[in-house]
């Protein structure tokens, strides 16, 4: 039960309290980019997701049984970001075969999941947290329904906007910008809740 508790809190953790878009600000590109259509966005953040939980399946042991073993910690970075990118690689032709409108709508930012700084950032955030394999792939989950969850609600915010008279000075990436900083603020509220519930 108290095994439960604690993926539970991780989950909701990483959902609402330790967003990695936005309270890291991790993964920015892709939730600026292609946040404009909600099909799009849906698209690359279950994308996003489906390569973190690859990631970490695939990162954990490789962390754990051959760089902890051997002493070859400094490499991580550099494996991690080839486990990701063949990941990606996969999962574009896959995109490419069974769902190609898909494909064609996340054009250039599917690629861009490879430099995704929050894919890399959750699979080495799970080792120095110290999370074990069951933790780091509830994490990794958490971590990238947060990142669909930010893209969809900022999809639905930007055609708002775009129905919105805005002022002149604010057209464009400023209004953006603002409507990030107020959907990240209101996150913030989510601070200590998750933990308060479980106590």
């Amino acid at each position: 039960m108290e095994a439960a508790k604690i993926l539970i809190v991780i989950l909701l953790s990483a959902v609402f309290v330790d967003n990695y878009v936005l309270s890291r600000f991790l993964g920015i590109c892709p939730f600026l980019g292609v946040s404009k259509k909600i099909d799009q966005a849906v698209g690359m953040g279950v994308a996003v997701t489906i390569v973190m939980l690859l990631a970490t399946a695939v990162t954990y042991p490789i962390q754990h049984f051959v760089f902890d073993t051997l002493n070859l910690g400094y490499l991580q970075n550099i494996a991690f970001i080839l486990v990701i990118a063949t990941l990606v690689q996969i999962l574009e032709l896959l995109l490419k075969k069974f769902s190609p409108s898909l494909y064609k709508g996340l054009g250039v930012y599917l690629p861009l999941i490879t430099t995704n700084c929050a894919v890399l950032g959750v699979t080495i955030n799970n080792i120095i947290d110290g999370y074990n394999f069951a933790e780091s792939m509830v994490s990794s989950l958490g971590c990238g329904l947060g990142f669909l969850l930010a893209m969809v609600l900022f999809s639905g915010l930007r055609s708002r906007i775009d129905d919105s008279n805005v002022p002149t000075p604010f057209r464009g990436l400023a209004v953006t910008l603002i409507a990030a900083s107020f959907i990240s603020l209101a996150f913030m509220g989510f601070s200590g809740i998750v933990e308060n519930i479980f106590a």
